[in-house]
């Protein structure tokens, strides 16, 4: 078979039932099979948005390979960046110690998905006695792009195990990092998993959630077609007033809620809480066939826990009612393990084309990588379940 690697300066060049013949299935059994946001729709509404392109610094290039008929074979979701914002994995001190050296940094390569610290199928290629030779061409454009643009690099963040393996043979460097994700063990209700933790930790929970809607808010789940667009202006504004304060410019505009809405609807959760008859919270989750992904949250009124309420409690309410057998629930946040999340290790690549600049990465690499799996040991021990801690 002969394969050929193109580039698409974005998802419009590419059909999507195409593109999602590529991602659905990419990774292993352990994996989630639908991962929302490598789909066509969630990639596109950044795009057709204006969250990505070329001014706001993610200017899309996606990497495609196809056989000799044309059909697409696989695919890599890539960005030409300008800064490193959006990311989550942060390389900011390479930047500027390269930058000090008289190097550029930029532009660089960016294989993820803008914005979104979730682990998922980099490398979109279906499972297939192919499929690791399609990888192995998709990491091939990848370099052969970074040469032709001059890219400092290429990064690709929050990999599955099967793409983080690909990239290290290729001459990536490997990064770990930490999140917090909750499990379901089979549990029939939350009061169900609740009875998994220490008695201590469990009586807190339910005093947070007693008092979280203690000011007589109630919670919504809104889902599918039952999504309006008062919906989407009411969690807008949450979005709005949490996203300037934390990191003074909001990354997804208003319309990219819209595109969502319209195009996915069906994978869209959003937990409204409401209190005298209007809306004065939310959080936007993702819905895949396996996993809850958690994403933005917002209020324009404080309340006591409500955060805890409608990010994590409700998440894992919602995952048990869906038989789903994870929350994911972001990116930092070790608030989240008294709340039953336990630490999970997360991993990208990195192949830095400057040798001095890589000598140096790795060296820091190496230390890194052993600093956070020594903190996901020590905050494993710390989980608040009865059979690895005393009543």
């Amino acid at each position: 078979m002969t394969f050929e690697v193109k580039i698409a300066q974005g998802l419009k060049a590419v059909p999507a039932a195409a593109w999602d013949a590529c991602a659905l299935n990419a990774g292993s059994g352990e994996d989630d099979p639908h991962n929302p946001f490598v789909s066509h729709a969630f990639l596109s509404a950044l795009e057709d948005s204006g969250c990505v392109g070329a001014k706001a610094g993610w200017a899309p290039v996606h990497v495609l390979v196809e056989d000799e008929s044309g059909a697409l074979l696989g695919a890599a979701p890539c960005y030409v960046k300008s800064h490193s914002q959006g990311e989550y994995v942060f390389d900011h001190s390479w930047a500027d110690a390269y930058e000090r050296a008289g190097g550029h940094y930029y532009p660089k390569l960016q294989v993820s998905v803008p914005f979104t610290p979730v682990t998922g199928p980099r490398l979109l290629v279906p499972n297939g006695p192919q499929a690791d030779n399609i990888r192995a061409h998709l990491i091939a454009g990848l370099r052969a792009l970074r040469d032709q643009i001059g890219a400092s690099s290429i990064h690709a963040t929050f990999l599955q195990q099967n793409d983080l393996e690909a990239f290290t043979s290729h001459d990536f460097l490997r990064r770990d990092d930490q999140q917090f994700h909750w499990f379901n063990e089979g549990y029939g209700s939350f009061d169900a998993f609740l009875e998994a933790l220490a008695s201590r930790k469990r009586k807190a929970i339910k005093r947070e959630r007693r008092d979280a809607l203690a000011n007589g808010i109630s919670i919504e789940w809104v889902t599918g077609s039952k999504i309006t667009e008062a919906h989407w202006d009411a969690f807008f504004a949450f979005y709005m007033d949490t996203g300037s304060r934390k990191w003074g410019r909001p990354y997804l505009n208003r319309r990219f809620f819209s595109l969502i809405g319209e195009r996915m609807a069906d994978r869209v959760l959003l937990v409204m809480a409401k209190r005298e008859g209007r809306y004065i919270a939310g959080a936007i989750n993702l819905i895949g066939d396996k996993r809850l992904y958690g994403r933005n949250w917002g209020c324009i009124e404080d309340h006591p826990f409500l955060h805890f309420e409608v990010c994590y409690y409700q998440a894992i309410d919602f995952a048990i009612a869906r038989g789903l057998d994870r929350v994911e629930a972001g990116a930092q946040g070790e608030h989240k393990l008294a709340r039953g999340y336990r630490p999970v290790l997360t991993s990208s690549a990195h192949y830095i084309a400057d040798p001095s600049l890589r000598k140096a990465v790795q060296a820091y690499l190496k230390q890194e990588r052993a600093y956070v799996e020594e903190a996901v040991t020590e905050l494993s021990e710390a989980t608040p379940f009865r059979h690895l801690q005393d009543e």
